[in-house]
C-alpha cells in the first residue's frame, strides 16, 4: 500500500489526517509542499488543487480530511 500525504506546517486537517493515518498503523510518506515547490507542482497535477491536505492512497486522490474518504480508498 502506498499512502502520501501533501500538507503544510500549519494545516490543522493536515494534522487530522496525520493523526488518523497513524492512528490507524498506515504507513504513509509525507511532504510538506511549503518548502518542496517540486511535491506542490506534483500534488496539484496529481488533485488539480492548492489546497491541502491532498492524499494520494494507492493512486486514489483525497482533497481534504475525508475519513470515510480514506477508509474507502484503504480498503482497496
Amino acid at each position: 500500500m502506498a499512502v502520501t500525504l501533501y500538507s503544510t506546517p500549519t494545516c490543522g486537517f493536515c494534522r487530522m489526517a496525520k493523526s488518523y493515518l497513524q492512528n490507524n498503523n498506515v504507513p504513509y510518506t509525507e511532504y510538506n509542499v511549503a518548502s518542496n515547490s517540486e511535491k506542490a507542482q506534483e500534488m496539484v497535477r496529481k488533485s488539480g488543487q492548492m489546497g491541502v491536505p491532498v492524499l494520494d492512497v494507492n493512486g486514489k486522490i483525497i482533497v481534504g480530511f475525508d475519513r470515510a474518504a480514506i477508509d474507502q480508498a484503504l480498503k482497496h
